[in-house]
């Protein structure tokens, strides 16, 4: 599903496909630095939307992106919110709206100013809502996931308007979630709230990342995801290990037989009915693989197939979560249950229901010693893949491609953004674009996330230059 086909970088003048490519690039290059300042002043706000941080930086957080587009030039501007299943308001979306002239399409920028949490400070090599320049990169929680994705749509958006001027006839909405980090909760209620209001020919999310620093990438395919739990039952309560012990086996031991048969003996998932295939046309060598992983020394890698692959589009299952009582608080005894928390990917195409309904089948015909299990379903997302022959995705891969100077690759991604499934319900006829800042080394949702300067500067001339091939040749 994933291919090194791209335009090859066209160097022969300033103009191409009508786009004047060096105004472009000077334009963003002039009011750089500014995008850099307002980049870090977003990173120095702890907008964080659970429930157990202060809501009140979110609102702050949200304000701030407001501002920011308003000097973009944005004149209808609103914070917007719907309220959760439980009633309780769901986070602050930025919502920007530009109407097209008469002829022209409509695209839509995504990103989220929301974050995730800083996690141990120890971990940090610096305050992690103060963004830090080094060695080319900016740190700070946010400066990657996905501050750098607002400020690139807003600097993209200012760069195109300041050259092209009036003959900038495009519809722009900005859309600027405010809960993506905490799963969205009211995403499908704020897109059908505000249907009329988001409806956008093309649709340009910039929340993934690139092949390499250097290299930049459309994203194509996302797995899908479901979770749930599987607890294990053997007593009706809990007996002394010594007095007991011997004849009958306890839940977490007998829980963790069944965890693993969840893999063969290569460590491949070995669940019946789940899809998976080999066709990705670009591969990270052990060696990367191990280094962006952090995997230890002598850790053999599960799976078969070209890793690229074992990423992105084949099944990949992970324990998240096990209860049971802490090494610290261990007593002499034997446990009646014990729970754990499943996490699987979907490959591209896997309908989330038949997976989960595998995932059933195989825990109660493997559960051992005729223990009780209680399998419980919990969230499920669909996968995506991008219409790759639409006009959007090819004006794309020519701009990412012109703008680093290489040709850009097509890739996937291992992990799921499923509310691009209610982007693609809701809006049918939309050419879904998944873009990013990011590399392998950006560190998302870790300490001392960071961002490459250079190669975000890249990514706001490749969607100036995306923008303006849009307003010059449309999508027919």
């Amino acid at each position: 599903m994933t291919s090194t086909s791209a335009a090859t970088p066209q160097q022969s003048g300033s103009s191409v496909a009508g786009v004047d490519t060096d105004a472009l690039r000077n334009a963003v290059s002039a009011g750089f630095d500014a995008t850099i300042s307002d980049l870090k002043d977003l990173v120095s706000i702890p907008g964080i939307a659970w429930a157990s941080f202060d809501p009140a930086q979110l609102d702050r957080s949200a304000e701030a992106v407001a501002a920011l587009v308003q000097g973009a030039g944005f004149e209808d501007v609103r914070i917007l919110r719907c309220n959760k299943v439980d009633g309780t308001a769901g986070g602050p979306a930025v919502v920007a709206r530009r109407e097209p002239a008469e002829g022209k399409p409509t695209i839509l920028l995504y990103a989220h100013h929301d974050v995730q949490p800083p996690g141990d400070p120890v971990l940090w090599e610096s305050e992690p809502f103060t963004a830090v320049e080094r060695d080319g990169r900016l740190y700070g929680r946010g400066a990657a996931d996905d501050k750098a994705g607002i400020m690139a749509h807003i600097a993209a958006y200012g760069a195109v308007t300041r050259v092209l001027g009036e003959q900038f006839g495009l519809g722009v909405t900005l859309f600027f979630e405010g809960e993506e980090e905490a799963g969205s909760p009211t995403f499908r209620t704020f897109l059908e709230t505000h249907r009329e209001l988001l409806r956008a020919d093309v649709i340009v999310v910039a929340d993934s990342s690139n092949w390499k620093v250097g290299i930049p990438a459309l994203t194509t395919s996302l797995r899908g995801l479901i979770d749930g739990t599987i607890e294990v039952q053997v007593l009706d309560h809990a007996v002394h290990s010594g007095m007991y012990g011997g004849p009958v086996l306890d839940a977490p031991t007998l829980l963790s037989r069944l965890i693993a048969t969840l893999h063969d003996d290569e460590g491949s998932v070995a669940i019946d009915g789940l899809t998976g295939y080999d066709e990705a046309a670009v591969d990270l060598t052990e060696e990367e693989f191990r280094a962006d992983a952090s995997v230890l020394d002598g850790v053999q890698l599960a799976g078969t197939g070209s890793i690229a692959s074992r990423m992105w589009t084949k099944p990949a299952l992970s324990i998240i979560g096990f209860d049971a009582p802490a090494v610290e608080m261990a007593s002499n005894t034997l446990l009646p249950r014990a729970r754990a928390k499943f996490s699987l990917r979907l490959a591209p195409g896997q309908v989330p229901a038949e997976a989960m309904d595998a995932v059933r089948r195989h825990v109660e015909a493997n559960v051992p010693f005729g223990a009780e299990v209680v399998f419980t379903p919990g969230e499920s997302g669909n996968a995506y893949l991008t219409d790759r022959g639409s006009a959007a995705a090819e004006y794309a891969m020519w701009a990412l491609g012109e703008s680093w100077g290489v040709p850009a690759v097509e890739m996937g991604i291992g992990g799921s953004i499923p509310f691009i499934s209610d982007l693609t319900e809701l809006y049918p006829d939309a050419q879904i674009l998944v873009t990013g800042v990011e590399d392998p080394d950006s560190r998302a949702h870790s300490a001392n996330e960071s961002l490459h300067i250079g190669d975000f500067r890249n990514a706001v001339v490749a969607e100036a230059l995306l923008l303006a091939r849009i307003n010059s040749q449309g999508l027919g």
